[in-house]
């Protein structure tokens, strides 16, 4: 009996894959490009080892089905409409702007006007895929660059059914009637989504609650997967992608209580399928075509990239966010999308793509593509650049402003001694409230034009900025403030503004939340004091509650915490483990991690004595992960490390328990009576 060919393209795939990944994540380069690589090797065009290239690509949609899905469960419906100005108007200026450029760049090198507006539809879309794989893998999803990128692909994604449609009327010529039926078709569809949303989103957590009380977790992930793939065949039949069904399907799911639980069933069938799209696209590229017009290609390639990222680059700005985040929305947003292959096959049986171009824009959107998460990845370094070169001055005094004249920074004139809040989200708001209501003097930062706008007209002390920036921090009064508190989500603006406070203020306290234990280490090396980790939290609420439910002991739950965050943190690499749990009732949520540092003073008692004579840990509770000397950051030292002169000591627990650890490190009895 033999094994029929998709199972045989399916191993052969897999059987490549593997070690074309392994070279790449060894030589540090993105997945993506391994995955994309090995499809170029064993397609049609080089070692031809797939048969079935057909059902490959279906396999390869259900995995673009899957990555809008699990990044719908992110996007609500209520932050989506939060996001209305990016999507609408970012969304729609790129869209009609670039289509426009390109159709008038192609009529005067010869292009009928029809055939130049079709190329305009082919650049104008974007990579959903790789680009949100790229700012998923990155977590930068909820970055200001993110979620920009994330507006416009959704506009992008939106308009593929309205391309679709006009496709006829560019291969036929002009018809007025026909633009009138596709206005009217386009506006049912949206209307029959907009009704099938609205059902599913009050009816679908009824039904689920149902579900889950069968206690069958198949059963939960079988109806999850029908709504995923349901919700994509209804925007299909309606004339839209299938990813877009699967995005909206994602998002009505995050407003219910069954996210995190769909989200984790779904993931490992997410990245398997997601493997499959990228080893497709690598099908699709003959590289006797790429050979045959290479010098094109390239000049193409590099025209593409340059040109939409300016383009995205401009409209961001308008748009009121900073530099650093236009360039960096721009670099990821710089190549053609999968979807264009799919408007290019609609648009090859009227004419408005020879066989000749079709092969030279498969080149080089492929290449964009391939070179997609390389400018992901320079992109902060771009984005920084491009801060410092272009200079954004208020024409009233000279100062930097954003590009909204309608905000200006604000400096903090006269406030000494107060809290610089950078990021206005739900931790932000509630800090601002507490110092607010206690009478602490402070003043946030944020890079949302709107979100800023509609703070300032409730009296919040709120400024538009980029904490990046120097001259913002210095407005800000970082050189007279207490504590800087980081509450945003976008990992290298953290690194950079942690490291710019630090240079201007070196008594200032830095608070940082952080959404991945994976970022402790550089930030502790950078200068911050407290880092607030929300991933190993998170771990470690869970099964406190669980052991709580079933009546273990309160003292046994807390020395499965202390072993865990230690055994957990040591594996994770980390210098931070999260602090124990204050005494309280079983419904008590535990603390949140802190970290102190403590400098050994010259003739420091402790001095020249191990770790592991003075256990610490043993006489106070806490615990040191790391110690500082001569600017070198000694993470997680051992028994055997012997303590300094002028180490600067790293101490995590509850405020008691570092407090203890203080009066051990310099000699003094602390409660309990515990004596060097």
């Amino acid at each position: 009996m033999h094994a029929p060919e998709l199972f045989v393209d399916l191993l052969i795939i897999f059987l490549v894959s593997v070690p074309v990944a392994f070279v790449c994540m060894r030589m540090r380069l993105p997945l993506l490009v391994g995955f994309m690589l090995t499809g170029i090797a064993i397609g049609p065009y080089a070692l031809e080892l797939i048969n079935d290239v057909a059902a490959i690509e279906v396999l390869a949609e259900i995995g673009v089905m899957l990555l809008l899905f699990t990044i719908g469960l992110e996007f609500s419906i209520r932050q989506l409409a939060e996001m209305r100005r990016l999507v609408l108007i970012g969304g729609g200026l790129q869209v009609v702007v670039t289509i426009t450029l390109t159709a008038v760049i192609f009529s005067v090198l010869g292009r009928s006007v029809n055939q130049s507006i079709f190329f305009g539809f082919l650049i104008a879309l974007s990579s959903t895929a790789i680009v949100l794989k790229s700012y998923v893998d990155r977590k930068e999803v909820d970055a200001p660059h993110g979620r920009a990128g994330v507006g416009i692909l959704l506009f992008q994604d939106i308009c593929v059914v309205l391309m679709l449609l006009i496709i006829p009327v560019l291969g036929s010529g002009h018809d007025v009637v026909s633009f009138a039926s596709i206005a009217i078709r386009l506006g049912t569809a949206l209307l029959a989504i907009g009704l099938i949303v609205a059902g599913a989103w009050f009816l679908l957590p009824l039904f689920l609650k149902k579900v889950v009380r069968l206690k069958s977790p198949e059963l939960f992930l079988l109806t999850v997967v029908l709504f995923c793939l349901g919700m994509s065949w209804v925007t299909s039949q309606l004339g839209m992608s299938l990813a877009l069904g699967a995005f909206i399907a994602g998002m009505v799911l995050a407003d219910s209580d069954f996210k995190h639980q769909a989200s984790a069933d779904i993931l490992p069938f997410r990245d398997i399928f997601n493997s499959i799209f990228f080893v497709s696209i690598g099908l699709l590229l003959s590289l006797s075509a790429l050979v045959a017009n290479f010098g094109f290609v390239l000049v193409l390639v590099v025209g593409l990239v340059v040109g939409k990222a300016m383009l995205i680059w401009a409209i961001i700005r308008v748009l009121g966010s900073p530099t650093r985040v236009a360039a960096m929305t721009g670099l990821g947003l710089a190549q053609i999308g999968e979807f264009s292959f799919v408007v290019a096959r609609a648009g090859q049986p009227y004419g408005l793509l020879p066989e000749s171009d079709y092969q030279t824009f498969l080149a080089a959107s492929i290449i964009s593509m391939l070179a997609t998460p390389f400018l992901i990845g320079w992109s902060p370094r771009i984005g920084f650049a491009a801060q410092k070169f272009f200079k954004d001055r208020n024409p009233n005094d000279g100062e930097e402003a954003p590009v909204s004249a309608e905000i200006h920074l604000t400096a903090s004139r006269g406030l000494q001694d107060h809290v610089i809040i950078v990021g206005y989200g739900l931790n932000g708001r509630n800090l601002s409230r507490v110092l607010r209501s206690v009478g602490i003097p402070y003043v946030v930062l944020d890079l949302d034009a709107e979100l800023v706008r509609s703070a300032k007209a409730e009296g919040e002390h709120i400024s538009f900025g980029d904490a990046t920036r120097r001259e913002v921090l210095v407005h800000a009064g970082v050189e007279r403030a207490s504590v800087l508190v980081l509450a945003m989500s976008d990992p290298q603006a953290v690194r950079r503004t942690v490291h710019q406070s630090r240079r201007l203020n070196n008594d200032l306290h830095i608070v940082v939340r952080t959404r991945y234990v994976s970022e402790i280490t550089g930030l502790l090396a950078l200068g911050a004091d407290e880092i607030i980790p929300e991933e190993f939290e998170t771990s470690i609420e869970i099964f406190s509650r669980v052991l709580q439910r079933y009546g273990v002991a309160r003292n046994v739950i807390e020395s499965e915490i202390d072993r865990i965050r230690e055994e957990g943190y040591k594996m994770l690499r980390s210098p931070s483990i999260p602090a124990s749990p204050r005494p309280g009732t079983l419904g008590k949520t535990l603390d949140p991690a802190s970290t102190e540092k403590v400098q050994l003073t010259q003739g420091s008692p402790v001095a020249d004595k191990s770790l592991g004579e003075l256990d610490l840990r043993g006489r106070s509770g806490a615990t040191v992960i790391a110690v500082i000397r001569d600017g070198a950051t000694k993470v997680s030292p051992g028994a055997n490390y012997k303590l300094k002169e002028g180490d600067m000591v790293i101490l995590l627990g509850t405020p008691e328990k570092i407090t203890r650890a203080k009066q051990v490190l310099h000699c003094e009895s602390p409660a309990g009576g515990f004596n060097p």
